[in-house]
């Protein structure tokens, strides 16, 4: 039997409710939903991290992030009261990645987009990548609009619109194929800010908005920042999706993964392709725009609530799997062994793997359960705070580094984490808390330390005579 065609499709920030077939009723995504009307759409899907570069880490290497050693956004740090936790800049070369491990089994491999795990020898021609369209060690593009001003990608005509120019870079690498299988790495800068998107689109749901009665802005400020270069600053939590510009974006990602499954079902490749639609992180909904919101999960991108976690998981394709849903739990480590069996490949003997494989849940097998762990033990951007968590069966737990206050909550009663059972359910707290403990050994995970400073310092200002107001800074 031919080995089935990969395609990964990674986006940036979307939302677990971002989609129509996830709960939206503002966002328009008919040609996803209905991806997952034909192959089997996850329920509870975690992401790895609640920001990008350790999801793409731990989505190539098969490992929890922390074990990588990549457990911020690269090119992220910040202080409160505790220190920034060292991590590494870049995915190590010795990684083996999925791309490497299809590679040998006689794929073709191309990553197409958003790369950001590192520059020079992290790029995506050092991981297993036959070819890198667009990947490099940003975070963001320069321009949704063309001129880019990116690397490893020339600018298109001016106007050219930047996810439909990948879809195009991809579709002409599906044309190119030939006979050998080919696993497309498809991880798109949408929806990730800035936030652009084509005008008639915005207008459309600038429209649909008034139409629906949906205020743009609707907001509820919150408590201030915990991280320093964020002081002054608070948490703008928003209540309702209703923002034209960032629907409009999801509407043209959606446009374009019609596209590419277009473009396979007229080449007669959809029935042998395997498709992997998911995100990152969660959507993006407590600071930057706050341009969508998770509810009823709590939070989003930056934090260790669900709604920072939680992302839309869709398999399809292949010939084999059915149109249903399921609740198994799952994480982004587990798509390595996933699509390694799915291409008919064996586990690989010499690698450690965090994640499990879940191609037995795309037959329709109920999954033994496991618990799933998170370690960000940084500030993030949205307001979030050093954290590591636990998931095992219906609950969680949150451990907060910095107040050291431990959380526990039943997801299966309490979706938006709102009520905190810790001094409640004592034994599942004792076990949940022993749970994470081994882990966070187990990875080698970089506790946080506090910040020996008792608050921020100024700088000295004028007329200070050039004495310094960093008091006991040398000490």
């Amino acid at each position: 039997m031919t080995p089935p065609n990969i395609v990964l499709i990674l986006v940036d920030d979307l939302g677990w409710r971002d989609l129509g077939c996830y709960g939206s009723t503002f966002h328009e995504t008919p040609h996803i939903d209905a991806l997952a009307a034909g192959g089997m759409r996850f329920t509870e899907a975690y992401a790895a991290s609640p920001v990008c570069s350790p999801s793409r880490a731990s989505l190539l290497s098969g490992k929890d992030a922390a074990r990588v050693g990549i457990t911020d956004w690269l090119g992220g740090q910040g202080v409160g009261r505790l220190l920034n936790t060292p991590y590494l800049r870049g995915l190590p070369e010795n990684e083996y990645t999925l791309a490497r491990a299809l590679r040998a089994a006689g794929y073709r491999t191309w990553h197409v987009g958003k790369w950001h795990l590192g520059g020079g020898r992290s790029l995506p021609d050092h991981h297993g990548f036959d070819l890198n369209v667009a990947g490099s060690s940003r975070a963001l593009p320069g321009s949704y609009v063309s001129p880019y001003r990116m690397e490893n990608l020339r600018d298109g005509p001016d106007g050219e619109y930047l996810t439909d120019r990948l879809t195009d870079e991809a579709i002409a690498l599906v044309d190119r194929a030939g006979d050998s299988p080919f696993f497309l790495n498809l991880w798109h800068y949408a929806v990730h800010t800035p936030i652009q998107a084509p005008a008639p689109l915005v207008e459309k749901y600038r429209a649909k908005a008034r139409a629906m009665g949906l205020p743009e802005d609707a907001f509820e400020e919150g408590e201030p920042m915990a991280a320093w270069h964020l002081r002054g600053q608070r948490i703008r939590r928003r209540t309702l999706q209703s923002d034209p510009g960032y629907a409009a974006m999801v509407e043209n990602l959606d446009a374009n993964v019609g596209r590419l499954v277009e473009a396979l079902r007229e080449r007669g490749l959809l029935q042998n392709t395997v498709i992997v639609f998911t995100s990152d992180n969660g959507g993006l909904s407590t600071a930057e725009g706050s341009p969508t919101t998770n509810q009823p999960l709590r939070e989003g991108k930056g934090w260790l609530h669900d709604g920072g976690l939680r992302v839309p998981l869709i398999v399809a394709g292949g010939g084999t799997i059915p149109g249903l849903d399921t609740e198994t739990v799952t994480s982004t480590p587990d798509l390595f062994p996933t699509i390694l069996e799915l291409a008919g490949l064996p586990p690989l003997p010499a690698q450690h793997l965090d994640g499990r494989s879940i191609a037995g849940s795309l037959r329709g097998e109920v999954a033994a359960p496991h618990s799933i762990h998170w370690h960000y033990p940084h500030y993030s951007n949205q307001g979030g705070r050093p954290s590591s968590a636990v998931r095992s069966g219906r609950y969680k737990l949150i451990r907060d580094w910095e107040t050291g206050h431990v959380a526990l909550y039943d997801l299966d009663a309490d979706t938006g984490e709102e009520h905190d059972l810790a001094t409640t359910l004592p034994d599942v707290l004792a076990e949940l808390t022993d749970d994470l403990d081994r882990w966070l050994t187990d990875v080698g995970a970089l506790v946080p330390r506090p910040n020996p400073y008792p608050h921020p310092f100024d700088d000295p200002q004028p007329g200070d005579h050039g004495v310094s107001r960093r008091r006991d800074r040398h000490r």
